[in-house]
């Protein structure tokens, strides 16, 4: 889909260190804007709940079939997002278990209740949210502006088509 120019190599670059970047921040002992407080993270602290997606859009804006890239992933495709959430709006629970994923919140403010912590987790623009393995959740705009948040995942089943 995508060929191999100047920009898409750049691309690759900027998602290689925005995943250090990431990386540093989530292996530091202190929590950070967008983090569940060290005294909060607790397993199972959040049961599944059964909200529809409410004021939602999600827009593919391309993907990468990875078996056919360097890194010979087979059945696996990263894949770049935008979500637009309204006031009020719902993202439905969802788990990255089997697709990480990295949340950057480009407007707005938006709430998380993640399974593994006890209180809501607030994300603001020019925050950046790793979803993986143990990451079960859904999020919810409580304000009044709209939240556009971009997403990049890698996703194993074609016909997951959770947010």
């Amino acid at each position: 889909m995508f060929k191999h120019t100047a920009s898409s190599r750049a691309l690759w670059q900027g998602l290689a260190l925005a995943c250090v970047i990431v990386g540093s921040a989530t292996t530091a002992s202190t929590a950070f804007a967008g983090e569940c407080p060290a005294d909060k993270i607790k397993a199972n602290a959040r049961e599944k709940v059964d909200f529809k997606p409410v004021g939602v859009t999600d827009v593919t804006l391309g993907s990468i079939d990875l078996e056919k890239q360097p890194a010979n992933i087979k059945g696996r495709e990263l894949r770049f997002r935008k979500l637009t959430i309204e006031p009020g709006g719902i993202v439905p629970w969802h788990s990255h278990d089997d697709r990480p994923a990295l949340i950057f919140v480009q407007q707005g403010e938006i709430i998380e209740y993640a399974s593994n912590c006890a209180g809501p987790i607030v994300h603001k623009a020019g925050d950046i949210r790793p979803e993986v393995f143990g990451t079960s959740h859904w999020w919810k705009n409580l304000g009044t502006e709209t939240v556009i948040l971009y997403v990049g995942d890698v996703r194993k089943d074609p016909d997951d088509h959770h947010m």
